[in-house]
């Protein structure tokens, strides 16, 4: 007889074995999640965002580094969202500069779901001493505030786009670690992984074919909200001028007017990143939370 999911267990994830069975759930999960209008509202965002990411080069109306005599002109039929303070187009930065921004928000929040996961499912899973020098170590994490230790660590490895990417990614695994942890302890207790185990499955087989089809639904939700955080964080650090020089993105767009003191008289300068900056984190804060919904019954509304 099959086994009933354990209290929060994402009902629209397998409660048994395998991977194959959320082929079958596509249909489902569409289905609840058109349900929530900011969970709509919020993946046409992100779909927009990706899309103009992709095709930012040929859309961008000038090359994002050509200079010109027209020096902090504000938005005019030439230059849509006017120019910096050297002449250059802002409509064409803040196009290319999403490409960036977006880059470092996948790629660490990559690493933080890889390292929190695998944190989270072992500590979950083993429990005993394992879980407690895991834990100890996540609190450890938790208890430095994220941003000075951002900001170390992207310091010391110096200034490019990589040292941002693995800073935010090294700090940012803690709260997946915690999330995958609580959903493992609970689906490690469900019948068919006794079952598994009676049968002579292997903890490594256990772990990959039953326990994490049932966490990745968590998994993934809980990401979705950690490249919001990837992308704020991103621009907070290249700001401060820990990110790449060379490469054009809305941090480093919001630096440039700071420091030309173009902050106050210029606000075609300011708006534009900041604004995307904005409606990039709705946006996957939106599709982040209404995920939850989806996946989790318990705060789904009725």
């Amino acid at each position: 007889m099959k086994s009933r999911p354990a209290s929060g267990i994402v009902d629209l994830a397998p409660t048994s074995s395998g991977w194959g069975v959320y082929a079958r759930s596509l249909g489902n999960f569409w289905k609840v999640y058109r349900g929530s209008r900011f969970g709509v509202l919020g993946l046409a965002m992100l779909c927009f965002f990706v899309v103009e990411a992709c095709v930012a080069s040929s859309l961008a109306p000038y090359p994002p580094n050509q200079v010109s005599q027209d020096v902090l002109r504000p938005p005019s039929p030439m230059h849509l969202l006017g120019t910096n303070e050297v002449g250059q187009d802002i409509l064409s930065q803040v196009l290319i500069g999403s490409q960036a921004s977006l880059m470092v928000g996948f790629a660490a929040s990559a690493i933080s779901a890889l390292v929190g996961s695998l944190v989270g499912l072992i500590a979950g899973y083993y429990g005993g001493l394992r879980d407690d020098a895991l834990m100890r170590l996540t609190d450890i994490f938790l208890v430095i505030p994220a941003l000075p230790l951002m900001v170390v660590l992207a310091a010391v490895i110096g200034p490019s786009l990589f040292s941002v990417i693995l800073a935010i990614g090294v700090v940012g695994w803690t709260g997946t670690a915690r999330v995958v942890r609580s959903q493992t302890l609970s689906v490690k207790e469900l019948a068919f992984i006794e079952s598994s185990r009676a049968s002579g499955g292997s903890d490594f087989y256990i772990l990959f074919n039953h326990v994490l089809p049932n966490v990745a639904p968590v998994i993934f939700s809980n990401t979705v909200l950690v490249i919001a955080n990837a992308v704020l964080s991103e621009a907070v650090l290249t700001f401060l001028g820990l990110g790449n020089p060379n490469m054009i993105s809305w941090g480093q767009m919001l630096q440039f007017a700071f420091t030309s003191g173009s902050v106050t008289s210029a606000w075609w300068y300011v708006v534009p990143p900041g604004l995307s900056i904005m409606l990039v984190v709705l946006a996957f804060s939106l599709t982040g939370y209404s995920l939850d919904e989806v996946f989790n019954p318990r705060v789904r509304k009725i």
